[in-house]
């Protein structure tokens, strides 16, 4: 039987592990786009193609996030999920707040904007896929025969 404790300490495991697999898939998505040129080097402006494509694969990485939060949550993976989701809306609307004076740098007012409007929706979308894939059991091992 798991204490309340050790279910409060694996759910904020299990949102610490959403949290940081969307950053590090972030970071590490940007950090590949600048050095293979796809990205202008740091400093530069970018387009807003590039920025749409910065904010696609952050929504991606979000649906993994939420995906990552409800698959190592102790009970509720849809709640847990959203939570995370919560928290990506929070930490969107400080990011757009901290830069929307500094468009120049940090990209068109649509980008920031677009971060927060998708926060819960990928997080639910994580944690749908979680829980479809959990209502469907194990997957079915292949028969192995032996034909000698």
């Amino acid at each position: 039987m798991t204490t309340g404790v050790s279910r409060l300490g694996r759910s904020i495991g299990a949102l610490f592990a959403g949290f940081v697999v969307v950053v590090v898939l972030s970071i590490g998505s940007d950090i590949i786009l600048h050095k293979t040129g796809v990205y202008p080097a740091q400093g530069q402006v970018m387009s807003n193609p590039l920025f749409a494509l910065a904010a696609v694969y952050r929504s991606l990485y979000g649906v993994v996030g939420g995906y990552v939060t409800a698959r190592f949550a102790p009970h509720g993976p849809m709640m847990h999920a959203m939570i995370g989701g919560v928290l990506g809306f929070f930490l969107s609307i400080v990011g757009a707040v901290t830069t929307w004076s500094r468009s120049a740098e940090f990209g068109p007012h649509w980008y920031p904007v677009t971060l927060v409007v998708l926060a819960l929706p990928c997080a639910w979308l994580g944690g749908m896929l979680y829980e479809r894939r959990a209502r469907r059991g194990p997957r079915a091992q292949p028969e192995v025969t032996n034909s000698l």
